[in-house]
């Protein structure tokens, strides 16, 4: 599984401390930037690129994105058909997302989550595998017909 990473300015500190850690724990990184703290640059580009590459892949791919709100890179993931992202609030509502709506992009706060929380939301994010329920399955595929409908009306 690859990891593809990104965050803007307010996310670049939070996001290169999650790297350090998944790098170590062996996964498969892929960071998209920023590469360096800028702050004149806009989260939008760097959502648009892990949600990208999370779309084209998603069996075998997630996203983190980060954000000083978590919500402008949340929003714009989400605009992409086959992802499902999550804004993290704590590792019970991360693996719930997992476990039920098989989430595959992370977008969390930089400005409002502290770095242990923000790591252990990631390691919960990795870890917990989708249930594959049926009822959980039956909802999916009712997002997938909203998102074929919508994408048929542009």
């Amino acid at each position: 599984m690859v990891v593809y990473l990104g965050a803007d300015h307010r996310g670049f500190n939070l996001k290169e401390i999650l790297k350090k850690r998944l790098v170590h724990e062996s996964y498969e990184i892929s960071d998209l930037g920023s590469h360096s703290y800028d702050e004149g640059d806009d989260y939008t580009g760097l959502a648009v690129l892990v949600a990208t590459n999370v779309a084209a892949n998603p069996a075998s791919s997630r996203g983190v994105l980060i954000c000083g709100s978590g919500a402008g890179v949340d929003i714009v993931a989400n605009k992409f058909p086959k992802v499902r992202s999550v804004l993290g609030i704590s590792p019970g509502q991360v693996r719930d997302a997992r476990k039920d709506d098989d989430v595959n992009i992370l977008s969390l706060a930089s400005n409002f989550t502290k770095e242990e929380e923000a790591l252990k939301m990631v390691q919960v994010f990795l870890e917990t595998p989708f249930s594959g329920e049926e009822r959980y399955r039956r909802r999916l595929g009712k997002i997938a017909v909203v998102e074929a409908n919508l994408k048929g009306r542009q």
